[in-house]
């Protein structure tokens, strides 16, 4: 005779698995596998007709660490994380607490603002590219008004990395003002108000009541704004691909140049193994360190 309680419970096991399968089967297919098969592939050597790759092991991490151009890298990626996460999120937190107040025009405020996320980042670098153009550009225009030189922004290697952060912030800083300009609108009104009533500046309500309580929305965009510094490369296939002499060659570019213009893909999944290593070290970090400082209390 069936028991009808674990008949009851093979049916919850298998309806819970069939809602699961969507999931499972897409982050099998796109995260999982994908993941496997680049470990597997940085372990072997590069392929050509005459000489199939062979097992090496973790030589091609070695090469990477005793690769020059490989550390250039990093430290640009480094520059290019240090300057863009900190000045997109002070940006948009910025926009966010101006177009959420009761200013003339606030809806044309709030859409100039995310006007620019909505751009493809190629186009975006193709507008930039206007501006930077030596000569001709916006910037070398409104600087010959003053007197100033033509500057190559892109040319040069002591500019190059700058003016692709630059891009970087104006495109990233009017997305994250969506996520703190939401957040805002979830603050009860009362506690403005209670504010008002204790006789609070605007600046200490706003620091001791408005910023705290934006806390798990910053935790999210700083982590949204750590994964962007590394995967944001369409701009410099416009701007400078790189150059000039590496001096804004960031590592998803990196990777990209050997797995398709090298033809290396043993080095590009090293890179990306190593990356993600680096991604998932430092978002544990965050989540185990810094989430339990997110909730005011």
């Amino acid at each position: 005779m069936i028991d009808p309680y674990q008949s009851h419970k093979r049916r919850q096991t298998i309806y819970g698995w069939l809602l699961l399968s969507p999931a499972l089967i897409m982050l099998t297919a796109f995260a999982f596998y994908p993941t496997i098969a680049t470990v597997w592939t940085s372990l072997f050597s590069r392929g050509t007709r005459k000489r199939p790759s062979e097992f090496v092991g973790l030589e091609n991490y070695r090469s990477l660490f005793e690769d020059p151009t490989f550390w250039l890298v990093v430290e640009n990626n480094l520059w290019y994380a240090g300057v863009t996460i900190p000045a997109s999120i002070i940006i948009a937190l910025v926009m966010a607490l101006w177009a959420n107040g009761k200013i003339p025009a606030r809806s044309f405020v709030r859409s100039a603002y995310f006007t620019p996320t909505v751009l493809p980042m190629i186009a975006a670098g193709n507008l930039w590219l206007f501006f930077y153009t030596p000569g001709f550009g916006v910037l070398d225009q409104i600087g010959g008004l003053f007197g100033l030189p033509s500057v190559n922004w892109l040319g040069q290697p002591d500019t190059a990395l700058w003016a692709v952060c630059a891009v970087t912030v104006w495109k990233e800083a009017g997305f994250f003002m969506i996520f703190y300009l939401a957040a805002l609108q979830t603050i009860p009104p009362d506690l403005k108000e209670a504010a008002d009533i204790e006789g609070a500046s605007r600046w200490t309500y706003t620091w001791r009541v408005v910023l705290p309580l934006l806390m798990p929305t910053t935790l999210f965009v700083l982590v949204n704004a750590m994964i962007n510094s590394v995967k944001l490369i369409d701009h410099l296939f416009i701007l400078t691909k790189g150059g000039p002499s590496d001096a804004s060659m960031l590592l998803l570019y990196y990777i990209w140049e050997n797995a398709f213009a090298f033809f290396d893909a043993p080095i590009a999944a090293a890179t990306t193994i190593l990356v993600l290593i680096v991604l998932s070290l430092v978002a544990a970090v965050q989540f185990r360190f810094i989430d339990r400082r997110t909730h005011y209390r």
